[in-house]
């Protein structure tokens, strides 16, 4: 049984929560988002055996609170995502910055690096990925990596599984859908899982945008940073995007998503088209 819906979410226990999520994560929970807040803990606080989010408040406190943090920050996560979100970016992708970035390692054969810094379950990656297999059947000699990001554990075991519901799964060209997924069979009918010859090139870390270092390599020829920036104040968006320009290649480039801006933010980017940054050369 759930605590009820009438048990409420103290302005101090907010407070304390809004605090501790922003401390950890940058994420800014204004008193707009309390009621969200609540929805989102209420059955965690009664998994847990707790009373109320005041007793939920104490366990983050306590010694040993530290592993409960990170579920705290889980749940408040907002993880909404799809297929080819945005899918100017990966048409730009195709038609322009893929044959640049290609032809400079024809030569050396090196691998080029992408990172999707907030994966979620992994649409975001795997778009990504189906673009890059279908540029290679044209130029087979490319060798190319996806790191895969996010702060939530839950999202990344689904980004890691890469199976999604079949009615989800919504492709810009019909014939992908058969040369990239594979359809689940007894309890996976109705489920398409993307095979294995993409989900090699994706390696999943778990990744708070504000650690200190990253599991990812400097050098990154592309970053997709998309639909996260908005949950963060100027101070930790200028933060971010330096830390991301420090982590990208010359001539690699970063991508917001399109409801985000760097307007307000000192960088060292070069805008080359709606919300895509290029690290000067």
């Amino acid at each position: 049984m759930l605590i009820p819906p009438d048990v409420p979410l103290s302005p101090r226990a907010f407070e304390f929560l809004a605090n501790l999520v922003y401390e950890r994560s940058r994420i800014r929970l204004g008193p707009d988002r309390q009621s969200l807040v609540a929805s989102r803990l209420r059955q965690r606080v009664q998994s847990l055996g707790l009373g109320d989010y005041e007793d939920y408040c104490a366990l983050l406190r306590a010694p040993g609170g530290e592993d409960e943090i990170d579920s705290l920050i889980d749940l408040i996560s907002t993880n909404h995502t799809h297929f080819f979100r945005e899918p100017a970016h990966f048409d730009l992708l195709t038609r322009h910055l893929l044959p640049r970035l290609a032809e400079g390692t024809k030569s050396s054969l090196r691998q080029l690096r992408f990172w999707v810094a907030a994966a979620s379950s992994g649409e975001e990656a795997y778009s990504l990925a189906i673009v890059l297999g279908e540029f290679c059947r044209t130029h087979p000699w490319l060798r190319w990596q996806i790191d895969a990001s996010d702060i939530s554990q839950r999202m990344l075991e689904r980004c890691r599984q890469g199976i999604y519901e079949e009615e989800k799964v919504e492709l810009p060209v019909g014939e992908w859908r058969q040369r990239w997924f594979q359809r689940g069979i007894g309890e996976r009918v109705g489920c398409l899982r993307v095979k294995q010859e993409l989900r090699r090139h994706v390696v999943v870390h778990w990744v708070n945008l504000f650690q200190d270092t990253y599991p990812v390599p400097r050098g990154l020829d592309v970053i997709f940073c998309r639909n996260v920036m908005i949950y963060f104040d100027v101070p930790s968006r200028t933060h971010l995007v330096a830390r991301l320009t420090e982590m990208l290649a010359p001539g690699g480039y970063l991508f917001v998503g399109h409801s985000e801006s760097l307007i307000g933010i000192r960088h060292g980017l070069v805008s080359v088209w709606p919300s895509v940054y290029m690290k000067p050369e």
